[in-house]
Parts: structure tokens; C-alpha cells; sequence
């Protein structure tokens, strides 16, 4: 399923990941101080979430509980591809090479990096 999150959504998504079910209260009171969202903010987010398939709705208790309907690794995978297609032009050593420039990443990710390659024969 292709992921399509705003900056907004991503963080109700990274509450509803580290633990689920939530109710819309606990996700508004883990927000609030971070964001300075109401309950109204919050309410919208998650109807926008739900119509887009991103989280589902549980109406059959007394509260409404939320859950992601994808993994995080399905997200960031969704996402990454996105980024390097956008900012990289799909080119994955030009992003390395960006980070290596940088030094946004250090000699043992690079060697992590080199392993996972070896790892998946590639």
C-alpha cells in the first residue's frame, strides 16, 4: 500500500506504533506537549488517516480505539524509496555519497553498510 503521510500524520503514526490500541485522548495527551495539538487537531488527523487507510478505527467499546494498518518498516520503507527517487533521482550511491560528504554517517555505519551489502550478495 502506498504510504502518503503528512509530517502531522507521521507522528500520530509513531504513538499508534509504539503501542496499539490508542484511544484519541491518549494519542492527543502523548502529543500535546510536543506539538501543541487540541483534541480537534487530533480528531481531524485521524479521520484524514482513516479515509486515506493509514490507521483503523475500533468503534466497538466505550472509546474508539486506533490502530496503524502498517508496519513501521512498511512506512520508512515507502518512504525511503520516495526520497531517493525525489531527491536522488532514484540513485542510491549518490545519497551515500551525500552522507559520506556530510558526515551525516560515520566509518562503522559505512562497514555496516558493507556487510549488509556482502550479507545480501549484491
Amino acid at each position: 500500500m502506498p504510504v502518503n503521510c503528512t509530517e502531522a500524520e507521521w507522528k500520530i503514526m509513531e504513538v499508534l506504533w509504539s503501542r496499539s490500541p490508542r484511544t484519541m485522548s491518549e494519542i492527543t495527551k502523548e502529543l500535546e506537549a510536543k506539538t501543541g495539538w487540541t483534541r480537534h487537531t487530533v480528531i481531524t488527523l485521524l479521520k484524514r488517516m482513516e479515509e486515506k487507510g493509514t490507521v483503523r478505527v475500533d468503534e466497538s467499546g466505550r472509546v474508539k480505539a486506533y490502530y496503524p494498518l502498517l508496519t513501521q518498516a512498511e512506512a520508512s520503507a515507502e518512504e525511503t524509496k520516495k526520497f531517493l527517487s525525489h531527491v536522488f533521482s532514484g540513485n542510491a550511491s549518490l545519497l551515500i555519497s551525500n552522507l559520506v560528504d556530510s558526515g551525516e554517517i560515520t566509518v562503522k555505519e559505512m562497514q555496516e553498510l558493507v556487510d549488509m551489502l556482502k550479507k545480501e550478495g549484491k
